[in-house]
């Protein structure tokens, strides 16, 4: 019998988070990989904010058999979950021990989907490729056609090119035995012009994904002029695309009806903005929570207007209101 998830943070874990409600995913269990921040991008509009080690390199960044310990420790329990997904802090496919994880979790715990949140840069190497076989669902990003484009929104490490990763795309649908989602994230005015629309509908037609999601602005990103697209936006974008199974995502009415949300947690987060404005990262040593686990507690905040988001030298910080 299954249990509803407990919250991690009160289990002194050190790799695994949440869960999480996700908009895409329901009920996840984050697996973080890889430090804050350490990417092969650095997207004006990660909600991690700016990379601080931009690199294509891949190795075992944390022990792996450590978080597979602690993916034991917890799953043993049979909590409740709709995925267990590898994301968080940075690139999880530059973790040279993503395979092995999959694999554990795949054999000992057959019961549960997992997905890998990925920017899709690294699908160029076949190795990666078969490392990320048993994961159910992949969903590698593709915001730009063009370099062009590309370098504007996602910064990437200047060994990566869009050409190159989107052939790693087309390798990656037809090697996965599983699914592929794709997601392009929408920023009005850089990539929805109709040049590099008809590119990215070429790329997205030879990808053939299973599902493609178009994702827009729900938190603050690194880039102040970044916006979330409008309703009309997002549609005008889906119809130019011409793809039949092209979805938006919407930002969900509420996250706080998963049982592993604590009032507790997001009055206490709600303290110490009255006290200080602060940053994710801010809040995240004081709680000692991961980041991902903070966000959710500002997005309900947010969402009731009892703070807001401001624009500094450091990042975003949340004020109360």
């Amino acid at each position: 019998m299954r249990m509803h998830p407990l919250c991690l943070s009160d289990m002194g874990f050190s790799y695994l988070f949440g869960p999480v409600p996700s908009r895409r995913l329901g009920v996840s269990l984050g697996i973080d990989l890889v430090p804050l921040k350490t990417c092969s991008y650095n997207c004006v509009y990660c909600e991690c904010g700016k990379t601080t080690d931009l690199t294509t390199e891949r190795k075992e960044y944390f022990p792996t058999a450590t978080i597979i310990r602690e993916l034991d420790g917890y799953l043993e329990t049979r909590p409740n979950l709709d995925f267990i997904t590898f994301a968080g802090s940075g690139e999880p496919t530059l973790h040279t021990g993503l395979g092995a994880i999959a694999r554990h979790i795949r054999q000992k715990y057959p019961e549960y989907r997992m997905a890998l949140l990925t920017n899709g840069s690294l699908f160029t190497d076949p190795l990666i490729r078969c490392e990320v076989a048993d994961i159910h669902v992949v969903i590698p990003s593709l915001d730009a056609a063009s370099e062009r484009v590309f370098k504007r929104i996602d910064r990437p490490c200047v060994s990566l090119s869009a050409t190159e990763i989107i052939d790693g795309l087309v390798a990656l649908k037809q090697e996965h035995p599983g699914e592929v989602w794709l997601e392009i994230f929408v920023i009005p005015g850089v990539n929805d012009t109709d040049e590099e629309l008809a590119l990215l509908a070429d790329a997205v037609r030879r990808i053939a994904p299973d599902l493609v999601q178009l994702n827009g602005l729900d938190r603050p990103g690194i880039a102040e002029w970044v916006r979330a697209p409008t309703e009309a936006e997002m549609t005008r974008f889906r119809d130019r695309l011409g793809y039949p199974a092209t979805e938006i995502v919407r930002s969900p009415t509420t996250r706080t009806d998963i049982p592993s949300f604590s009032q507790d947690t997001k009055e206490s987060i709600l303290l110490i903005i009255r006290r200080r404005p602060s940053t994710v990262e801010d809040l995240s040593k004081i709680c000692g929570l991961h980041p991902n686990e903070i966000r959710k507690y500002t997005d309900a905040l947010a969402a009731e207007g009892l703070v807001a988001e401001r624009f500094e030298e450091r990042g975003v910080f949340y004020v109360a209101v």
